[in-house]
């Protein structure tokens, strides 16, 4: 079992890595000797994950640069493989919703700026298009590669307030199949792509939405928690068993599939 699950001396490029989620993942990760690569645009914030991973006995590199930036993405993989030679996974966690993309309850659609649409399309999917073109290229040369993108249950069913987030995972779902093919048809079958789809964690992003200060639930919240049959928030951790399992041998012959990690969201009606 130790066997089916190692990851240990694996190269891996983290984008996001520096939030809660991907950071979870990413610590994980390098817990079980994986060589992390953490790509983030905010370098104290990519620093102090790295300065974290370190202290904690893992190997992490810090790598500053924005998804909509190829030349930045590119000088970041050039410094993965001057330090390690290889890039094995690639988790796509770069994303989130923006100030100005959601629509507040007392609008609607129509009056919805379109370029704040544009922008939080741009960051969720062509930030994971991307990556995926630039450190994805080494996995195809090398014929062997996981490459785990992060959707949304916004992908799945209709969420208000946030279309252009729901319409930008929805496309990376329809990428992460499409690429799946693509590779296997061309590269063979070591390359894999999947996605995992969580449903609804408390970030930093989306606390205030979620949560009032108190800890109580805001009417958003606990209409989320509503329609969870777990009847909660998912945690951090809830997310590493599924990114373990994607990225190592245990599901070598699974891909172009969207995991959902959503306490049930995506299985109930609400009835």
């Amino acid at each position: 079992m130790d066997t089916l699950f190692n990851i240990n001396k694996k190269v891996a490029v983290v984008t996001g890595g520096s939030g809660i989620l991907c950071g979870t993942i990413a610590r994980e990760m390098a817990l079980r000797g994986c060589k992390v690569g953490i790509l983030g645009r905010t370098p104290p914030k990519v620093d102090e994950m790295v300065a974290d991973i370190r202290s904690a006995g893992g190997e992490a590199l810090p790598l500053v640069a924005d998804v909509l930036d190829a030349e930045a993405l590119r000088a970041a993989c050039g410094l993965v493989l001057n330090a390690w030679g290889k890039i094995d996974i690639l988790i796509n966690g770069a994303g989130g919703n923006i100030p100005g993309a959601a629509i507040p309850p007392e609008e609607n659609f129509f009056q919805h700026p379109f370029p704040n649409l544009q922008k939080v399309f741009a960051l969720n999917f062509d930030g994971t298009v991307l990556p995926t073109m630039i450190f994805g290229k080494t996995m195809a040369e090398a014929r062997s590669g996981s490459i785990i993108n992060i959707s949304s249950m916004t992908a799945q069913q209709a969420v208000t307030r946030v279309p252009g987030y729901s319409a930008a995972k929805a496309a990376v779902d329809c990428f992460t199949k499409w690429l799946a093919v693509e590779v296997a048809l061309k590269f063979g079958d070591g390359i894999r792509v999947n996605a995992i789809a969580p449903g609804f964690f408390v970030t930093e992003q989306n606390r205030r939405l979620l949560t009032n200060e108190d800890g109580s639930y805001t009417e958003r919240g606990a209409a989320v928690i509503r329609k969870t049959p777990a009847r909660r928030f998912g945690e951090p951790e809830e997310l590493i068993g599924a990114a373990i399992w994607l990225a190592s041998d245990a599901s070598r012959f699974v891909t172009g599939t969207v995991i959902p990690v959503d306490g049930g969201f995506s299985a109930w009606s609400g009835v």
